[in-house]
């Protein structure tokens, strides 16, 4: 019995870790996808913003994040050792977890920088390097921790109600995770203003295209495996038959939901612009993606499917919809993951209707999306009010990978500023 348990202690242990390991390559992926749906004069400096919003939450969720979400510290090597054995020795205790507390930190501070990078695509190519991270601790450390408290945490929102009872449901994260990061950015963007020469004095939206699309491509590819972690980790064990077969289910339904995304999307483009956009496909593969976190262990294989391929419509006309409302976002997060970010919280009820209800899922978004915007809306007032939040105009349009970082991605190949 004891060699058994062990075992699967083990087996369920290494998974998470594997999953969450898919799911700290998605960092790669969003700093791909953004370097490459940016402008050459500012890749350095989201790729800069990408490796230190990654390190910053990672920090932050030890030092306090972890602690607020859960209402437990992870503290130091020798508290980890005693939370996983009881008394500090080697070996496991027959009442421990089905995985190790350090995996389970692991798994969770990858998430935490999952939604803080939402943050960085939303905002760039006009906001300072150093508002941007100071606003990441703020994010990681304190923001998303409350929330993600009162969801997967269990507790009560400030005392008054539990979202849980209130039949809220969110395997994944499309609305812990997503829509929270795109609250963040939303707020960030509202207070930036939109990069000079977006919109014109008549109303009328200039494209600005990337500079890079083949990097932009393999960014959704590295976010699209990165996800099979994401979702499938979330099943939290693999090492029994029920949840080995749970996992399969999820990345079946993971994959198919993003092809529906892409597939969908690109027909929609054709439809409204004549052409087979390659940008609205990828925004499309991530809005399939989306829209099945919070729910990819229930759908049929169709189900999963025709779900993604309506997060997928649904993000070609939100992407019209915010520049027609002049808010710019160059790479389309806010659409992707808040829009289709609520759109899977909505979706749930329709596979999994005995954990979850339409009611407790609105009630859910909405707690979700007012702390995080309402907060981070504050957090940017500030910020803005200490150091500012945006570069001059000059810097903006000689590009802020000089102004922020001192070099340039592509020096041997920059010839003029575009």
């Amino acid at each position: 019995m004891e060699i058994t348990f062990e075992l699967g202690y083990a087996l369920d242990t290494f998974y998470f870790l594997v999953c969450g390991a898919f799911v700290m390559w998605m960092a790669a992926g969003f700093a791909m996808l953004e370097a490459g749906l940016v402008r050459a004069k500012n890749t350095t400096e989201i790729l800069t913003k990408n490796i230190a919003l990654y390190s910053i939450a990672c920090i932050m969720y030890m030092v306090c994040g972890y602690a607020i979400m859960y209402g437990d510290s992870i503290g130091t090597a020798t508290a980890f050792l005693s939370s996983i054995t009881g008394d500090g020795a080697t070996g496991v205790a027959e009442d421990a977890a089905t995985y190790a507390p350090s995996a389970d930190f692991f798994f969770q501070v990858v998430f935490v920088a999952t939604a803080m990078s939402i943050v960085s695509g939303a905002v760039a190519e006009r906001m300072k390097l150093w508002a941007f991270l100071l606003f990441a601790v703020v994010m990681t450390g304190f923001i998303y921790p409350m929330e993600g408290a009162w969801t997967w945490g269990g507790e009560k929102v400030f005392g008054l109600y539990s979202l849980g009872d209130n039949g809220f449901s969110d395997f994944a994260g499309s609305g812990i995770v997503h829509m929270a990061g795109a609250a963040a950015a939303l707020a960030g963007v509202l207070v930036l203003g939109a990069r000079k020469g977006k919109y014109t004095a008549d109303g009328k939206t200039i494209a600005i295209p990337g500079a890079n699309l083949p990097l932009a491509t393999l960014g959704t590819f590295i976010l699209w495996m990165g996800w099979f972690g994401f979702n499938g980790g979330s099943v939290l064990a693999t090492a029994s038959v029920e949840s080995a077969n749970a996992v399969a289910v999820v990345f079946m339904n993971t994959n198919l939901a993003a092809a529906g995304g892409s597939v969908a999307a690109l027909l929609i483009a054709r439809v409204l612009f004549g052409k087979a956009d390659l940008t609205m496909a990828l925004n499309g593969a991530l809005a399939g993606l989306v829209a099945i976190t919070a729910e990819p262990s229930t759908p049929t294989a169709l189900q999963a499917t025709i779900f993604g391929a309506v997060g997928g419509i649904l993000v070609v006309f939100s992407i019209i919809g915010l520049d027609k409302l002049k808010i710019d976002d160059p790479v389309g997060a806010i659409s992707v993951h808040g829009v289709v970010g609520l759109l899977g919280l909505l979706l749930v009820p329709i596979t999994n209707g005995e954990n979850s209800t339409f009611s407790g899922q609105i009630i859910g978004a909405l707690t979700i999306f007012v702390w995080v915007f309402a907060t981070s809306l504050a957090a940017w007032f500030i910020i803005k009010a200490i150091i500012g939040v945006r570069v001059s105009e000059e810097e903006e349009y000689e590009g802020v990978d000089m102004s922020e970082c001192g070099l340039e991605a592509y020096p041997d190949f920059t010839t003029k500023r575009s």
